[in-house]
């Protein structure tokens, strides 16, 4: 197995909202607000409805990866109901094996609410269910052992019991890459999502806001010197600014795609990290690694959704 991802197994639901909405409803544009069952559902039972998608971060990268011919992976907790049932179809449909036996829970599977304004930037608002609820029991260490790369999610880490599968995890792995997800969740997590850029992984996947909240600099040559210092392999999306790497004292950077027709910018460094990984598993340089990344993200920001169908390719 080439890689294997980890993430928490949502079912993406989305709608395209004015940006009242989202101040009437106090969420902070670009970022991921968690909430309960029944927020979730207030909120979703005053909206349209334009796309019901299999998704989650990490898992949106494997589907991406498959997608460029790679023997994928993935993990992540469902419960045996109706959502969960599309959810595994979905990932068998598009050819990534599936590390984990569903089973009836408590709770349903987890939802995220994808509310697109008309600037194409997305909020997110979360009920993680059953996937938040993930523990070590749920990760097969033959599997985690078997892959060259283990690729995780920011939005996976959560004290107790996510914490010990995260951990039993990264503790398996051949070569560990993660990505930080989000703000929130940098902001949330920041001394321990720390000590895992410093020590524990690998290849590091930011965007440009996220690196620098996470190491408190407003300048983006000290997150260079970051990078260089850490002796680990940092790569990081800046919008139009296009994308960086920094592995060790080797600097390469690659421009953003010009002229694009940008509908939804879910998605965009789901499919990145999965065009970059893509390149480094099949020996290429990481020039030409980010480039795979570039296009990926490029394609499905002139989409709705975070899942590009092969014909996009």
């Amino acid at each position: 197995m080439k890689i294997l991802g980890i993430g928490n197994a949502i079912v993406d639901v989305i709608c395209k909202v004015d940006d009242k909405f989202i101040s009437q409803n106090n969420l902070t544009k670009s970022t991921m607000k968690l909430v309960d069952e029944i927020e979730f559902k207030k909120l979703l039972s005053t909206l349209k409805i334009e796309e019901t998608v299999s998704g989650g971060s990490v898992a949106n990268s494997i589907v991406g990866l498959s997608q460029l011919g790679n023997k994928v992976s993935f993990i992540g907790k469902v419960s045996d109901d109706n959502l969960g049932k599309k959810y595994e179809e979905g990932l068998k449909k598009e050819n990534v094996q599936y590390f984990y036996s569903k089973k009836k829970e408590a709770i349903s599977t987890g939802t995220c609410l994808i509310l697109i304004t008309p600037d194409s930037e997305r909020t997110m608002v979360t009920f993680l269910g059953t996937a938040g609820k993930i523990n070590e029991n749920d990760i097969d260490k033959n599997a985690v052992k078997d892959s060259e790369i283990l690729f995780l999610e920011g939005y996976l880490w959560d004290e107790g019991e996510p914490k010990k599968a995260f951990e039993k995890a990264i503790n398996n792995a051949n070569k560990v890459a993660m990505s930080l997800s989000d703000l929130f969740c940098v902001e949330r997590h920041k001394p321990h999502f720390l000590e895992l850029v410093k020590n524990k992984l690998d290849i590091t996947f930011a965007n440009e806001q996220e690196i620098m909240s996470l190491i408190d600099v407003k300048k983006f040559d000290d997150v260079i010197n970051f990078a260089k210092k850490i002796d680990k392999l940092v790569v990081i999306t800046r919008g139009d600014k296009g994308a960086i790497a920094i592995n060790k004292n080797e600097i390469t950077e690659c421009s953003a795609k010009k002229n694009l027709q940008i509908k939804d910018l879910t998605g965009a460094g789901d499919l990145f990290a999965g065009g970059f990984l893509h390149g480094l598993i099949n020996n290429k340089s990481i020039r030409e690694s980010l480039e795979t990344g570039t296009e990926m993200s490029s394609k499905i920001i002139q989409i709705i959704g975070a899942r590009l169908d092969r014909s996009n390719l």
